[in-house]
């Protein structure tokens, strides 16, 4: 007992520390659960021993994985992406295994290897390919779309692939009656699952949401995962065929999206000791002997299947630069993979010390996977002068809609906050040009009339092409702070007084935000709560004008573009309290004002309580100004401070 709890505990010291550090450096966690593997198995530091509990253990890791890739399956997302699921995707599998079998038989080795290795190879990493394509925002244009259904068809070919394995592994006459034994068995439990278990599962799922127990949902998400993987390992079949099977079935009830969440920890926990696993069969001496072979296998599968999948996507219609960015992301091995050479590995198709290299130049190339996605702009850019071309035209019309524009607000994404506020500042009759990377959305808008623009409004000359030089307010729409930071510092660059107001989800990277140049940052959940707050409020009874003061207070206190207001005769008489409350007040300095040519620093305002919040030059405003500002003729300072500050500060203005 103590030896396992010593195990368990350096498992999770290492996984927390590397984990971590790869989350600050930005790269796949799943890599980390590989390094803490190999650092910590008996080829390394020997801390714990490679037992058959813990490979055991580990499987179900990739139990809970195909379950969730059994609920993403659709038919209808299958119908959609058709062309590059089973086009793209499918011929992509093919050739690689008929390749490997080509190359396999003029080495004059096993064939039998070959469809393993072949299948192992043709998997690339959802887990990290999805993720980076996601943050990029490049799901939803072509190159996107092509990634999503080649990895669907991978993912999906990983079923037979597990069903074929161990038939071909057991050798004999009779590989062709054993084939067909694994295929009929697994049509069967298909078939018998999905035309009568879709009934029984929603109905049994009925029963269990009924008693409104989370615990009780959970303790069944469980049991129908590892039961039906439990029922397929006794047809004869894999685990991970069952858990496939069970996602497939909870995909097409109500409750797919809750099964989902409540599933995803037990998923990324188990599937990260699966790549521990995976790490510690690393036999480091092995690969410290081969290293260049490593290396160059590891360059080998990269150049293979990046060039497999940009020629098979330009036949399939993508244009060169799509292309060239598909094959730039799936040229690596994948988490599938990894699985297929670990069954190929227990049934001894595989040579040791040739597990070993194909093993380390797999993990190689998913290391340098997301160096190759972030490169792929630039890459293309380079090797493509199609490309050149049709980011120019891409300029050009984004140019063409601000052209016309002066004094405009540029929209960093279209989506639905990005529409609310275009209707709005419509209504104002304020230009805005918006900018969004979903070409479908795009369409649609842009036929209704509205001024939008396919475009990534992180790219410098996207921004310039936009008319940011002659904006006067950029709003970034989405909720990426990484995006947000890149679209911060280019216009930082591009026109550093421009003003910026940022969304984001909550407070936690306000601070960074803010001191990337962001003039405002607005937060989901700090609005949502005031809502639910006035609401509440004026449910209980508490009149109406308190609950608008209240809020008003919270909102000033939070965001300082929304502090104090310009004060008006009737303000003391609609409410007497409002007197003493801090407000807005413009000051012009006409010729002779002593404060002319002196920097805000000098003037001291803020010795009496007063902030200067903007500060208006001929057609020039300027948010929060900075300290070093010279004042000059014209100027109109916007003051903010309760009525005596105010007055004192006009007294520093007239003495200076």
């Amino acid at each position: 007992m103590g030896d396992t709890l010593e195990s368990v505990l350096i498992l999770l010291v290492s996984g927390v520390l590397v984990v971590g550090l790869f989350r600050k450096l930005h790269l796949p966690p799943l890599l980390g659960y590989l390094l803490v593997g190999v650092a910590v198995g008996p080829f390394a530091l020997a801390w714990i021993p490679d037992t058959d509990e813990g490979r055991q253990l580990a499987e179900f890791g990739v139990v809970f994985l195909m379950f969730s890739i059994g609920l993403e399956f659709s038919l209808s997302k299958l119908f959609q992406l058709r062309r590059a699921v089973f086009g793209l995707g499918g011929t992509q599998v093919v050739l690689t295994i008929a390749l490997v079998l080509a190359v396999a038989a003029m080495a004059g080795a096993s064939w039998r290897a070959a469809v393993a290795l072949g299948g192992a190879l043709a998997m690339s990493s959802t887990a990290i390919v999805l993720r980076i394509v996601a943050e990029r925002m490049q799901l939803e244009t072509p190159h996107g779309r092509d990634i999503v259904g080649v990895l669907l068809f991978q993912d999906l070919a990983v079923v037979p692939l597990l069903i074929v394995v161990p038939a071909i592994a057991q050798g004999g006459g009779e590989l062709a009656w054993r084939l067909a034994l694994a295929l009929a068995k697994a049509t069967v439990v298909l078939v018998v699952l999905l035309f009568v278990g879709q009934r029984l599962m929603r109905g049994w799922f009925h029963i269990v949401a009924r008693r409104r127990s989370h615990e009780l949902f959970i303790l069944n998400v469980l049991l129908i995962t590892l039961g039906l993987a439990w029922l397929t390992q006794r047809a004869g079949l894999s685990l991970a065929l069952g858990a496939f099977l069970a996602g497939m079935l909870i995909a097409e009830t109500e409750y797919r999206h809750q099964v989902e969440e409540d599933i995803r920890p037990f998923r990324d926990v188990l599937l990260g000791l699966f790549f521990v696993a995976m790490g510690m069969r690393l036999d480091l001496g092995t690969i410290a002997a081969n290293l260049p072979l490593v290396l160059a296998l590891a360059a080998l599968l990269i150049a293979f299947k990046f060039g497999l999948v940009a020629v098979l996507a330009r036949l399939f219609g993508a244009g060169p630069g799509a292309a060239l960015r598909t094959g730039l992301a799936l040229a690596q091995g994948g988490e599938f993979g990894l699985v297929l050479i670990s069954q190929a590995q227990s049934f001894a198709l595989l040579e040791r010390e040739l597990l070993q290299l194909v093993v380390a130049a797999m993990l190689l190339s998913m290391l340098a996977a997301p160096f190759l996605i972030h490169a792929s702009d630039r890459l293309v850019m380079r090797w493509s002068r199609a490309e050149w071309m049709l980011q120019s035209l891409a300029l050009h019309r984004v140019a063409a809609q601000s052209l016309a524009t002066e004094r405009h607000v540029v929209l960093c994404g279209y989506g639905r906050t990005g529409q609310r506020l275009a209707h709005l500042l419509e209504q104002e009759r304020i230009e805005c040009v918006a900018l969004d990377t979903d070409p479908e959305r795009v369409r649609g808008a842009a036929a209704a009339g509205e001024r939008v623009v396919f475009g990534d409004a992180s790219r410098r000359e996207m921004l310039i092409a936009a008319g940011i030089a002659r904006a006067s307010v950029l709003v970034i729409t989405f909720s990426d702070t990484r995006l947000a930071l890149r679209i911060l510092h280019h216009v930082g660059e591009l026109n550093p007084t421009l003003p910026v107001i940022v969304r984001t989800v909550d407070d936690a990277d306000m601070d960074e935000l803010i001191a990337a140049g962001a003039a405002e940052v607005v937060p989901e959940t700090f609005e949502s709560s005031l809502m639910l707050a006035s609401h509440a409020l004026v449910l209980l009874g508490v009149p109406l004008k308190r609950v608008v003061r209240r809020i008003r207070d919270v909102r000033e206190h939070r965001y300082s573009l929304m502090r104090g207001f310009f004060h008006g005769g009737t303000d003391e008489a609609e409410d007497p309290d409002e007197a003493r409350e801090p407000r807005l007040q413009s000051v012009t300095l006409v010729p002779g004002t002593p404060a002319l040519g002196r920097s805000l620093a000098d003037l001291r305002l803020d010795d009496v309580g007063v902030q200067v919040t903007a500060l208006r030059r001929r057609e020039l405003r300027l948010i929060s100004p900075d300290s070093q500002t010279t004042l000059q003729e014209g100027d109109v300072l916007v003051l903010l401070g309760r009525p005596e500050q105010l007055a004192a500060a006009e007294m520093l203005l007239s003495k200076a």
